[in-house]
């Protein structure tokens, strides 16, 4: 197997929280160290990244479905599916918003977590587009269950995060009410 970092503890925290074999989306999963850790723990994974050698490197080792998608200036590779859970970490793309919530399936868990206004302290990404407002996700899964939450700096390497894990709810819309950022 390739050596990838290691995943996210906000991911492998609330793992135990996804259905044994369900289906989980990684966006932008890069060299795939969230897809290779949900995968471990018997679940079915689709990642999607714009790095063709990232994916050439993950399908070489892992079983899965990758997708090889320009998700920001492409079409969206995933119309009509949705899954037990989608993962995000370290992307922003505001415009996905509504993409990204609706790959939820009703009851289903997103867990999303990246740079948050004040890491332009810290390094990049420093570019406001590239950085959660406060509050961001917290607006974005209006309307959902929200397990957790947090926001602030994290030591090794500094960087300043927000991050959620949050249910969609059983019925209606994926969309909160209010109009998103």
């Amino acid at each position: 197997m390739t050596h990838t970092p290691a995943p996210s503890p906000w991911i492998t925290r609330f793992a135990p929280l996804l259905p044994a074999s369900g289906q989980v989306l990684d966006l932008a999963c890069g060299q795939g160290r969230h897809a290779r850790y949900l995968q471990a723990r018997g679940l079915r994974v689709t990642g999607v990244d714009r790095d063709a050698a990232a994916l050439r490197a993950l399908q070489s080792d892992t079983a899965g479905e990758w997708l090889l998608a320009d998700i920001e200036n492409g079409v969206w590779p995933l119309e009509g599916r949705d899954f037990d859970a989608v993962v995000v970490t370290h992307y922003l793309w505001r415009p996905l918003w509504p993409r990204i919530l609706a790959s939820v399936a009703p009851g289903g868990l997103l867990l999303y977590e990246t740079f948050a206004q004040g890491n332009e302290a810290y390094g990049k990404p420093s570019r406001p587009d590239f950085l959660l407002q406060p509050g961001e996700l917290l607006q974005v899964c209006a309307g959902w269950s929200v397990i957790a939450y947090e926001t602030g700096l994290l030591r090794s390497p500094e960087r300043v995060i927000q991050r959620i894990a949050a249910r969609r709810p059983q019925g209606g819309s994926p969309l909160p009410a209010a109009p998103l950022l």
